[in-house]
């Protein structure tokens, strides 16, 4: 059975309708307001004015990935303009642009072909007009820093000046392309040009939007997963300053006022009562246990090599380990909000969201009007990991808005973003191996107990590729063992779940990562030439795992061991760790880990070394920013983050109690790339399941303890 991460996504459960962007090219396109007549637009991300002015439409959601600047250089590499003179304008969910969607790490591989035709059809319309005027064959005309050069000759025109007569043409529906051995502007380190906003206060997130006559909403939720409001009584809510309504909402009661504050004081002297529902006795400590039962108990493999039980049969020694994972909240700085205004039987949203054209869909449906009638605009977005692919602020604004007649602001404490959003489900990982004579790993068995993400959309469970899809980073095992056996056992929760960065492979591959150094050290073989070794093995390749992946996977380990002085001799108390990973069939990464524990228990992370395979790199400034926001990401998740549910509803409330990583902990991250191929590959999630694994086996070598299982607490590095 083979099953590539990118096809489950299609499925259903992080993806949505549409992964690329569409090609469309049209003859003529709308004029846009305020610009001089007649533009060049031959398709909907592509605008050239008489002036010369380029004008990108960029139809993914800025969180802080960069995409407002590498999308915008595909264009500009196939238009030859320099790029920061680009105007990036944010697209709006509808016909033009019907998939938007912003997940998976797709953006940048999702749209590179289709952005670069865009820009490619402009190109060639604008040769061809000035071929025209100048009547020469059209070979004579080149595009060069935004002007049409005539060669031989030396005539120059500027784009301005041909874009009327470019405009009248017919868009080609097959541009020719770059190769991409000629590149100008791909391959630059180049600066994100929304950086200077973001610095200075003046970029605009959500939380920024104001609209004339908005009020402010507060909306008190059962704490319990499957709660309801059993009854309530504004009469305090009301006496507060600045409250001027109280309505009842499908996800409880909102309280609404003149200010954020207001609404928020409003919200916390209502009166409510919740019946808790069915699932009032849930605990997380419990549920742990429940899966560490159910990882040790054997069910249907969802892949399989050789004979395993007659290899373990056969073993002289073995060992067996049990990986605990617990559940995680996404906490994005800025918390959920959204502001709606419905009237007239039509709704404008602002929000921030990585679902623009489902949250349309659904707006629609929650009102009953057309999907024409609801306008989503698009601000920056504080932080989204996977949480804002869920868009339930933006129908609790809807449904305010529409019960008070007024545009409304929702906004979600701290405490509301940790304790009703979409949580990473925990998970239990039953591992057993052996080492054949010559000292490397020849048994393998990885069995994961835990639960679906059922957020979005809720899976079939029925479906043979179900499994599969839940164990990324342990299905999709890129070393090779002579037998191999991989199970998948579900343990339903009714915690809301849904994807949380790089979704299920974190703790496959922390299990699959530290078990193998397990077995390693166990046959006294260095952790890095073991894996070197097995993936240079034939064979095992029913996961999609191909011999150029693994290569490519050695490689970017030989790189992060040069880089990291590998096996260079260590003071006392210090250690360094690795892992690696192929990541989607795609993208392959290597980390190393160097650590030191205190008397105490306290860990320093002195340094993290990162070699990254992502092919074609189209920023090199902005992958290293994203190796080390989900480096840093990958720290906060393994270090005392955990969410605590008792009686069914979450106890953690804040950064206090699900502390993320600080300045002073920070370590540095050395990112080293190593591109490949001629498409560029996702960075955003990928990194982040090797995190954890190298800190953890680099605290081994530290101090001799494993840890197994997270959060990692204080005491678990010392006694």
């Amino acid at each position: 059975m083979k099953l590539a991460r990118r096809a489950f996504l299609k499925l259903g459960v992080a993806a949505g309708t549409g992964l690329v962007f569409k090609f469309v090219p049209r003859r003529a396109w709308a004029q846009a307001p305020g610009r001089a007549s007649s533009p060049l637009q031959p398709n909907g991300w592509v605008c050239i004015d008489s002036d010369g002015h380029v004008r990108v439409t960029v139809a993914r959601s800025e969180m802080g990935q960069g995409v407002r600047t590498s999308l915008p250089l595909m264009i500009a590499e196939e238009l030859d303009v320099d790029p920061a003179t680009i105007e990036v304008v944010q697209a709006r969910p509808g016909p033009t642009f019907p998939n938007m969607r912003t997940g998976g790490s797709f953006s940048v591989g999702g749209g590179f072909d289709e952005l670069r035709r865009a820009g490619a059809a402009a190109r060639e319309m604008l040769v061809s007009a000035a071929a025209a005027t100048w009547n020469v064959p059209r070979e004579r005309c080149v595009a060069r820093d935004g002007s049409i050069v005539e060669s031989p000759g030396g005539r120059t025109l500027a784009y301005g000046a041909l874009v009327e007569a470019a405009s009248r043409l017919e868009v080609p529906s097959a541009p020719p392309l770059r190769p991409i051995a000629q590149r100008r502007r791909i391959g630059q380190r180049t600066k994100r040009y929304d950086a200077p906003a973001i610095v200075d206060g003046s970029a605009r997130y959500g939380l920024d939007v104001r609209v004339p006559g908005m009020r402010f909403a507060a909306i008190a939720r059962p704490p319990a997963f499957g709660g309801r409001v059993a009854k309530w009584d504004a009469k305090r809510a009301k006496a507060v300053a600045g409250v001027v309504d109280v309505v009842a909402v499908p996800s409880g009661v909102a309280v609404v006022a003149t200010s954020t504050w207001a609404a928020m004081c409003g919200r916390d002297m209502l009166d409510v009562e919740y019946d808790d529902g069915p699932n009032a006795a849930f605990d997380s400590t419990a549920f742990r246990k429940k899966l560490a039962e159910a990882a040790q108990k054997s069910v249907r493999p969802v892949r399989i090599e050789g004979d395993l039980d007659a290899a373990l049969r056969s073993a002289t020694t073995k060992l067996e380990a049990l990986y605990e994972y617990p559940f995680l909240v996404h906490a994005p700085l800025e918390p959920m909000n959204a502001i709606a205004d419905v009237r007239d039987g039509s709704c404008t949203v602002w929000t921030g969201t990585q679902a623009a054209n489902q949250a349309q869909t659904a707006l629609a449906q929650r009102l009953g009007i057309g999907e024409d009638k609801v306008t989503i605009e698009l601000p920056l977005l504080g932080g989204g990991f996977g949480r804002r692919l869920a868009f339930d602020y933006a129908l609790e604004a809807a449904d305010v808005s529409k019960a008070v007649k007024a545009p409304v602001q929702v906004v979600w404490t701290r405490e509301d973003d940790m304790r009703h959003g979409y949580f990473q489900p925990a998970s239990a990982h039953w591992m057993t191996g052996a080492n054949g004579d010559d000292g490397l790993p020849s048994v393998w068995l990885h069995r994961e107990a835990g639960s679906p993400l059922n957020s979005l959309r809720r899976p079939n469970v029925d479906d043979p590729d179900f499994a599969a899809g839940q164990m990324w980073g342990g299905f999709d095992n890129p070393y090779a063992y002579p037998a191999m056996r991989v199970e998948y056992a579900l343990v339903d929760s009714p915690v809301p779940s849904g994807p949380w960065r790089a979704v299920h492979a974190p703790s496959n591959v922390l299990a699959r990562e530290c078990f193998l150094d397990e077995l390693a050290l166990a046959a006294k073989r260095d952790p890095l030439e073991v894996r070197r070794a097995i993936l240079a093995r034939p064979g095992g390749a029913s996961d999609g795992t191909t011999p150029e992946l693994r290569a490519r996977l050695r490689r970017v380990l030989e790189v992060v061991a040069e880089k990291s002085d590998w096996g260079k001799p260590q003071p006392a108390g210090r250690g360094r760790g690795i892992a690696g990973h192929v990541y989607d069939s795609e993208t392959t990464i290597a980390m190393v880990a160097e650590v030191s524990v205190g008397e105490k228990g306290r860990l320093r992370i002195h340094r993290i070394v990162t070699a990254i395979d992502c092919g074609l790199v189209v920023n090199p400034l902005g992958v290293e920013g994203q190796v080390e926001s989900a480096v840093t990401w990958g720290i906060s998740g393994c270090l005392d983050a955990e969410v605590v549910i008792r009686r069914g509803r979450v106890e953690t409330s804040s950064y206090t109690d699900y502390p993320v990583v600080r300045f002073p902990d920070a370590p540095p991250i050395d990112v080293h790339l190593v591109p490949s191929g001629e498409r560029p590959f996702g960075v955003g999630e990928q990194p982040v399941p090797t995190v954890a694994p190298a800190i953890l086996n680099a605290i081994f070598a530290a101090t001799g303890r494993r840890i197994r299982r997270l959060p990692l607490r204080p005491g678990d590095l010392v006694g």
